[in-house]
């Protein structure tokens, strides 16, 4: 069973694939959105077509305290959409200091601020999509 990991931010959107047996996650693309929701949910479609992805996990923002703010009200959103478009699972996963666990393996391993930059979503994504196949 193959996976995409997705993690939702203000102007991208990092994707993460499992291999087709559903136990390891890499990073696949960062995609550029502007808000344009619904463009972007036709190009992860595009994607789960392409590598025949059964399930979709999306990581949910959640405050410290474990509220659901604005960005995490955006991820319900954006799930809906998808299962709309996609009739495909979205399970959300509790992303927390995902993007602070990337910054710092990649600061770890003397990765430059400019190639952090592009690649620190789709490593939050694939952090997602991993913590989340080694729960299941």
């Amino acid at each position: 069973m193959r996976y995409i990991g997705l993690d939702l931010g203000s102007r991208t959107l990092g994707v993460s694939l499992s291999d087709p047996s559903g136990i390891i996650a890499s990073s696949h693309t960062i995609i550029r959105h502007n808000e344009e929701y619904e463009r972007l949910v036709g190009d992860v479609e595009k994607i789960v077509n392409e590598y025949k992805v059964d399930k979709i996990v999306l990581g949910l923002p959640k405050n410290m305290n474990g509220t659901i703010g604005p960005k995490g009200e955006l991820s319900y959103k954006f799930k809906e959409m998808l299962e709309n478009k996609l009739g495909k699972e979205v399970i959300l996963v509790d992303e927390r200091l995902s993007t602070v666990e990337a910054t710092n393996l990649l600061i770890k391993n003397d990765t430059s601020r400019k190639k952090r930059k592009k690649v620190v979503d789709s490593l939050a994504a694939t952090i997602i999509l991993q913590s989340y196949l080694d729960k299941k």
